[in-house]
């Protein structure tokens, strides 16, 4: 039987690899059967391909470790290629976490409203950086509009805020978040609030594989999924304006029905035993029942930010302090932190 660390060591070794074959879209690391996690971990590839025999692979590969051979088992899994997704709803006022948000070329879905740390002073829309950006990638400081302009948000009439901070996605290293902030036109036009779900505690620093989610997201509402697959790396196609992009360390989420349909970017995954924020979803296939998110923990520490709460701050609920635990979704080094650009938008002379 593989054991995490095991099964990590070869996804590491495989990936960069791995992911240069067509129809392999992500590798990752999970359980050799989600049904029977007795039976321990294995290597997990996403891809089109119709059997590992085909990518030409064995389905037990070996690897060492501390001075021992250890044979860790390669499980496929069936999915689409991976697309970013943006799309579109309803206004309403003030604006919560789960509704359309967007610019006038297109919608995507408010993350989570934050607040700046410690003071909580200033809130902001959390969502994705294809979301808040126009063009795609620019420090242009757009005009934030809910609803977003596919869900007939016109601006000036339906403007909520500015595009504020992003993170820049790279074409020539790998990406590990895809994020962005949009500043209100003033603090009381967002609520602090998760669309049916109410106010949230806060956010959880990791979480486990296996763990049940649910979100709520544009396009797909309240919908439900579980971490097949945690520290994946994927590619995630943008389109021709950036083309193929690699996302380090992801994590995998399926659903039985689907969870991320063009509008749900941006949206974030709550852990269901709790409602702490866990996951924020960017990306999908085209089924819509595979979700591509990365930990929200991430998105804290790159911002400086808190969940925002009517009474101030949303608390952080420590999970997995022990950082060498691959069986939960990776902490960010500080030199992952430092790779990972922040651009302040500035508006452009005339």
């Amino acid at each position: 039987m593989a054991t995490f660390t095991a099964a990590y060591a070869m996804k590491e070794r495989m990936a960069r690899s791995m992911l240069k074959h067509p129809k392999v879209h992500a590798v990752g690391v999970g359980y050799q059967n989600p049904k029977r996690p007795d039976k321990g971990a294995a290597v997990t590839i996403y891809t089109d391909a119709l059997s590992i025999a085909s990518l030409g692979m064995a389905s037990l590969l070996s690897v060492h470790g501390k001075g021992k051979m250890a044979k860790v088992p390669i499980r496929l899994v069936r999915t689409k290629k991976i697309r970013s997704h943006a799309n579109y709803r309803s206004l309403i006022r003030p604006v919560p976490a789960g509704y359309s948000i967007g610019t006038s070329a297109g919608s995507g879905t408010v993350g989570l409203i934050l607040t700046n740390f410690p003071s909580a002073k200033q809130r902001y829309i959390f969502s994705n950086n294809h979301v808040l950006t126009n063009p795609l990638n620019s420090g242009t400081p757009v005009e934030t509009l809910q609803p977003g302009g596919a869900d007939n948000g016109k601006s000036g009439k339906d403007g909520v805020g500015r595009l504020a901070r992003f993170v820049q996605l790279s074409r020539k290293q790998s990406n590990f978040i895809d994020a962005a902030l949009s500043i209100p036109v003033r603090n009381r036009i967002l609520s602090p609030r998760y669309a049916t779900v109410g106010v949230i505690p806060g956010h959880v620093t990791s979480y486990k594989l296996g763990e049940r989610f649910k979100k709520v997201g544009r396009t797909t509402g309240l919908s439900y999924g579980r971490v097949d697959s945690i520290n994946a790396d994927v590619k995630v196609d943008y389109g021709e304006n950036l083309g193929e992009l690699t996302f380090k360390n992801q994590t995998i989420v399926l659903g039985s029905t689907p969870v991320s349909l063009p509008g749900d970017s941006g949206s974030v995954w709550l852990r269901r035993t709790d409602n702490f924020a866990a996951a924020v979803n960017f990306a999908g296939t085209t089924d819509g029942k595979t979700s591509i998110a990365f930990p929200v923990d991430w998105v804290m520490k790159a911002f400086q930010t808190r969940v925002a709460r009517p009474s101030g701050i949303g608390r952080i609920r420590k999970v997995n302090t022990r950082d060498d635990n691959p069986a939960y979704a990776r902490r960010l080094t500080a030199k992952e932190l430092a790779s990972i650009k922040i651009v302040q938008a500035k508006k452009t002379r005339k």
